[in-house]
């Protein structure tokens, strides 16, 4: 493997894995009043582009780090509108 891809699979992992504790928050307590939801709007469209921007590329690091933090973001949206 390639050095390149040894550092975007580190850099998806660890940039993927702060959505983690902040789902879990939302999941735990059902509170998102001081959480954005234009800015998760704004970003789950962005991670959509990224996502197959990396498709297109074939690029491994950029789809696997695409693809989890579109479930974690998307997962924070959608509690997001449904606590409102």
């Amino acid at each position: 493997m390639m050095i390149e891809t040894i550092i975007g699979l580190l850099a998806a992992i660890l940039t993927t894995s702060a959505f983690i504790p902040q789902a879990a928050k939302v999941i735990k307590t059902k509170q998102t009043k001081d959480i954005s939801l234009f800015m998760y709007v704004i970003f789950v469209v962005g991670l959509i582009l990224w996502l197959t921007y990396g498709i297109l590329l074939i690029n491994l690091p950029i789809i696997i780090a695409n693809i989890f933090s579109l479930i974690f973001a998307s997962i924070i949206l959608y509690l997001k509108i449904k606590y409102k």
